[in-house]
C-alpha cells in the first residue's frame, strides 16, 4: 500500500468519529443513514459494524447523545464532541503549519 493511500485509510475509515461528529452538529442523524450519508458527504462507506461500534462508543462517552427523527433512533453532537472537534481542527492546523 502506497503511503498515501494508508494516509487516506487513516483519516476516513480508521477516524470515523471525526465524521459522524460532523455530521450530526447541526441536525438529527438517523442512525441507520449514517453510513449513507457518510458515502454521499465523504465519498467512503465505512463497514457497518464499525459505524454502529464508533457511534455507540460516541454516545457512551457523551460525544453524541441519543435522539429521535421521524420516530427512529437518531444521535446529535453535544457540546462535548463539538469541542473535541475543534480541537481537531486546530491539531491538524498545526501539523499542516509543520509540513
Amino acid at each position: 500500500m502506497k503511503p498515501i493511500e494508508r494516509a487516506k485509510k487513516f483519516i476516513t475509515e480508521e477516524n470515523l468519529w471525526i465524521y459522524l461528529l460532523t455530521l450530526a452538529k447541526d441536525q438529527e442523524i438517523p442512525d441507520e443513514k449514517a453510513r449513507e450519508i457518510v458515502f454521499e458527504k465523504f465519498g467512503f462507506l465505512p463497514p457497518l459494524f464499525l459505524t454502529k461500534r464508533v457511534l455507540f462508543l460516541l454516545k457512551k462517552d457523551g460525544y453524541l447523545k441519543k435522539e429521535k427523527y421521524l420516530g427512529k433512533s437518531a444521535f446529535l453532537t453535544t457540546e462535548k464532541g463539538k469541542k473535541e472537534l475543534e480541537e481537531l481542527k486546530k491539531t491538524l492546523k498545526e501539523i499542516l503549519e509543520k509540513i
